[in-house]
């Protein structure tokens, strides 16, 4: 991606003082492009990541490493912190995406300031539908162990698509059990086996369960 500084309406000569920041602008990101700062899994920082030819913002998930190989991000507006930066990142389609799955190998390294000038919002365009990544679905899980025997899971809900959801069901499950439920990534492959969180009192499903067994 190529971006073109002008120097428009100034005579050749000393740059303006608007001129010099721009061209700093300009090498800061050079910079920033060429000597990445590391970025560590399994901490609370923004990342940059690869969009096509963009490079955007993107918070992590500590704790969402779901292998060596993908790690949960939220694509976020660059001015993300300041109400403007909102109010555009709602207009671009930056927000509601929820968290994502990132392959590890788009990761550019730990966000710069200078990065902002490669983002689609610099460009004032809107993230494309298909921005290389997949929703990142959790489930919850309650685990039943026999004292004299080995565990057996007793209750599967899921997919959830909002971390928030999924942390009030298993907060939930947890005031009931005293703390033997549990969130996890959700495994696609376990579908059939889950309940639809969506619409339905875990409570009432979990009491359900139990009946179930005991009969």
């Amino acid at each position: 991606m190529i971006r073109r500084f002008l120097r428009c309406g100034h005579s050749p000569g000393a740059l303006t003082p608007e001129d010099q920041a721009a061209v700093d602008q300009f090498r800061a990101m050079l910079t920033a492009v060429h000597d990445p700062q590391p970025w560590t899994p399994g901490h609370d920082q923004d990342i940059a990541v690869r969009v096509g030819p963009f490079i955007e913002r993107a918070h992590t998930r500590p704790g969402d490493d779901h292998s060596p190989e993908t790690i949960t991000v939220a694509l976020v507006h660059p001015d993300t912190g300041h109400t403007a930066g909102y109010l555009h990142g709602r207009q671009l389609g930056y927000t509601h995406r929820g968290w994502l799955r990132c392959e590890t190998t788009v990761i550019l390294g730990a966000r710069q300031p200078a990065y902002a000038l490669l983002t689609h919002a610099a460009a004032d365009l809107p993230l494309t539908d298909d921005v290389g990544m997949t929703p990142a679905h959790y489930g919850v899980h309650v685990e039943a162990r026999r004292h004299d025997g080995p565990g057996y899971t007793l209750l599967r809900r899921g997919p959830y698509t909002q971390t928030w959801l999924v942390s009030r069901d298993t907060d939930r499950l947890n005031t009931e059990l005293e703390g033997r439920a549990k969130d996890t990534a959700f495994d696609v492959s376990d579908h059939d086996s889950c309940t639809d969180p969506h619409g339905a009192d875990v409570t009432a499903l979990l009491a359900a369960a139990v009946a179930g067994v005991s009969e």
